[in-house]
């Protein structure tokens, strides 16, 4: 009996010390697997489960000749290595080459033994983004392309390799490459590619850039391209369109060679599916549920995938939604895609491991780009770039936020009688109108969508100079205005007292968080143990770096006002004016990068996301969740979403992260625990007794992704005026009348829009001058 017990109790024992030394997570992100490099941007390029692993590289921002970005092993228990053989570059590419057994990750060629070759960018110059099957000696070789387009071949056993199309970049002073490099310089439009795969005798690539310098400020200039290679010579032109991912049926590992070839991209009308199958082309186009993925320059789109995660049907990122797409989707089989959910995180590749998801995200970036705008304040951005993994169960693309969504198939564009556009994908939501405005006339009608096909078929019934046609569609709200227990600890707006402070990521390879507050200055790391520290300097460093900024939007009677940095004007609603106090004396935190090239807008109880100025900006922001919490500072970590303010009585938990003294506190999460906090809601309006002259037309007001929605019409003359009220579609001025509705004098007059009737922004005209009101309540 004696060595029974034995065995028993070091059994016992030997489960305590296993989940003693389990890694601690917050909403399904490891503090301890974070990743960081000594570049402006710290992207995950790839995530790939091989020989009992999960093998993950990051990326740098434009890095042909090798980084300080690593290759990662993860194990089973998730402890992360760090493999020496890392040389870092841009690389996004991976693909599993079976008849060789191995793994292509990047630069890195890992085998089922774990052993791990490399090619240096000295033998193969470029910002790796894709590998393909090879077109005529799949067995024994493998493509890989570059993000300027250039092409290689390598040996799958000897790792020799062949350049048919000279990479794009030059080569930097004293860059030995010992490669013979090809003469060939791509004359494919655009550059930024993204994706790569071979079928039906062909080569596919995908870029998703332009080098037109307009790309920077306009998202609707020209950019991108579709191309193909037959073996030889330089890239064919299929589309000028910006596309990324390119990939067929067989996903990681390569297709039959005649299976179709799926690329997802997009223009300013739309995302954009081109399917090759049998030898032809044929394109669909599918609604936006995000427009900060927007931008002609092809920087924001890190990178859209489409993958296996071991169900029935295949899993789509594209313009922050989850998709749902068949296996089998072919020319003769288009139906079944489907929208899930919206999604915040900006995700480079994603994968299935074990029994859950894992998501490989690009958190948080030293260089905000062309991310600067007036509504930050001058803050500075963090101190080094960083991101992480995101382990999820199997249900969680399809359980975050509400999938709103709209797109055009025709844009201001002419047209002939009987031309005929893209079919439009429109089944999964309830609620569909169909938009037809002809400029030229200044005729628009809306119509519900009602057909049970899954695409929408579009065709001209009269010539017109300029005509657009707008498709809106939504699922309303099934959440409610009760926020998740997770936030518990977080201080309401009306409370009287609340731990708050300033906090920023430290620079130098410190990796630790700065947390500035009125009681001290503290540092966190991996652990999460927030401790106090006394560093007088590092305190003052942070409170100047971060500091809260005043009057970056205003407050007034009737709504929150915001002037761009285009000088446009925008007036969104308050959730609750018990905020205004606070905001108005600069004590809350109202806009911040909370993602790679992502802000949050965060006013009078509403958190916004807040595309980049080179996406349109505030013209394309979208409510995310309204709340009464008390946030005085928000932003990322180690790929956690953080908060500051919170309930001094509140203890320690899954959530709260409470220093050693007491005295300090922060509540962390995902990003996308957001959701959870409750529907967007508010009142507000473009008028509030509000003198108006005849025919004015007042500011944009945010209608897009409320929910129940009343306008409410009132004046002060003793005579009817007559309201006018405008629906802008898109968020980019292409306004059609919703009704003229005239109002007695004396009265009040509320109109509720139906659930199918959505836009971006609405905005009022009166026929006559008066002090006017026009107040909308979102319940």
């Amino acid at each position: 009996m004696k060595p029974n017990l034995l065995l028993s109790v070091y059994f016992v024992c030997s489960v305590v010390h296993s989940l003693a030394e389990e890694p601690r997570n917050i909403s399904g992100i490891y503090p301890s697997l974070a990743m960081f490099n000594n570049e402006g941007e710290c992207g995950t390029g790839a995530v790939v489960p091989w020989a009992d692993r999960l093998w993950v590289i990051t990326y740098g921002p434009h890095l042909p000749f090798g980084s300080s970005d690593k290759l990662y092993e993860i194990t089973p228990d998730l402890k992360q290595i760090v493999r020496p053989e890392s040389v870092g570059g841009t690389p996004a590419n991976r693909m599993i080459h079976d008849e060789s057994k191995q793994l292509f990750i990047g630069p890195y060629v890992i085998d089922v033994e774990r052993k791990v070759r490399v090619i240096p960018p000295s033998i193969m110059p470029g910002r790796l983004t894709g590998n393909a099957r090879h077109l005529t000696d799949p067995a024994g070789k493998i493509y890989y392309a570059t993000m300027e387009e250039g092409l290689y071949e390598v040996d799958v056993k000897s790792l020799a390799v062949k350049n048919f199309i000279r990479d794009g970049n030059g080569i930097k002073k004293d860059f030995k490459v010992e490669t013979p490099l090809s003469k060939l310089d791509s004359q494919l439009p655009g550059y930024h590619g993204k994706g790569l795969y071979s079928s039906q005798g062909r080569l596919i690539y995908a870029n998703n850039g332009d080098r037109d310098k307009r790309v920077l400020t306009d998202p609707t200039t020209p950019s991108g391209a579709l191309g193909e290679w037959t073996g030889s010579g330089d890239w064919q032109l299929v589309r000028r369109n910006q596309f990324t991912e390119v990939t067929g049926p067989g996903g990681i590992h390569g297709s039959d060679p005649n299976a179709p070839v799926w690329s997802i991209g997009w223009d300013a009308k739309s995302l954009i599916l081109m399917v090759l199958d049998g030898g032809k082309w044929q394109s669909f186009r599918l609604p936006k549920v995000s427009h900060s993925y927007d931008g002609a320059h092809g920087w924001n789109t890190e990178w859209p995938r489409i993958r296996d995660i071991g169900e029935e049907n295949l899993l789509m990122t594209m313009h922050g939604a989850f998709w749902s797409f068949p296996k089998t989707f072919s020319a003769s089989n288009t139906n079944g895609i489907r929208a899930r959910s919206a999604y915040l995180k900006v995700i480079g590749d994603f994968t299935r491991w074990n029994d859950g998801l894992v998501f490989g995200c690009d958190d948080s970036a030293k260089s905000e780009f062309l991310n600067k705008r007036r509504v930050k304040g001058g803050i500075d951005s963090i101190g080094q770039s960083q991101s992480n993994l995101w382990f999820t169960s199997p249900d969680t693309p399809g359980k975050l936020g509400p999938a709103h969504a709209s797109g055009a198939v025709w844009l201001h564009e002419s047209v002939k009688k009987g031309q005929k556009a893209d079919l439009f994908l429109v089944a999964g939501w309830k609620h569909r109108s169909l938009w037809v405005v002809n400029h030229a006339t200044g005729e628009s009608a809306r119509t519900d969508i009602m057909s049970d096909d899954d695409w929408l078929r579009t065709e001209a019934g009269a010539d017109s100079k300029d005509l657009s046609v707008v498709i809106t569609l939504s699922n309303g709200e099934s959440r409610t205005t009760e926020p998740d227990a997770i936030f518990d600890g977080i201080a309401r707006i009306g409370d009287e007292n609340a731990q708050t402070g300033l906090f920023r990521p430290r620079g130098e390879n410190k990796r630790t968080l700065s947390f500035a507050t009125k009681d001290g200055y503290y540092e966190m790391g991996a652990d999460l143990a927030l401790k106090r520290v006394e560093d007088a300097k590092a305190k003052a460093f942070v409170e100047k770096a971060v500091a809260l900024p005043k009057n970056v939007i205003t407050l007034d009677e009737a709504s929150v006002l915001v002037v761009d940095d285009r000088g446009r004007r925008w007036r969104l609603p308050r959730a609750s004016k018990a905020y205004d106090a606070a905001t108005n004396a600069g004590e809350l935190r109202i806009c911040r990068e909370v993602a790679t090239e992502r802000d949050m807008l965060s006013a009078c109880g509403t958190f916004f996301e807040l595309p980049a100025e080179n996406a349109d900006g505030f013209a394309k922001i979208r409510p995310i969740c309204s709340h009464n919490l008390r946030v005085t500072d928000f932003g990322g970590y180690r790929g956690l979403f953080i908060m500051s303010g919170i309930k001094p009585d509140a203890k320690a938990s899954d959530h709260i992260l409470r220093s050693d003294d007491g005295k300090a506190a922060l509540w962390a999460g995902a990003i996308d625990d957001l959701w959870k906090l409750g529907k967007p809601r508010g009142e507000g309006g473009p008028w509030k007794a509000t003198k108006v002259k005849a025919g004015q037309k007042s500011d944009p007001y945010l209608m897009w992704a409320y929910d129940q929605r009343t306008l409410t019409l009132s004046h002060d003359q003793n005579e009817p005026v007559s309201f006018h009220i405008e629906l802008d579609l898109t968020g980019t001025g292409l306004w059609v009348t919703h009704k003229h509705h005239e109002v007695s004098p004396g009265e009040e007059t509320a109109l509720t829009f139906d659930p199918a009737i959505q836009a971006r922004w609405l905005r009022v005209t009166a026929d006559k001058a008066c002090a006017a009101t026009a107040w909308l309540k979102y319940e």
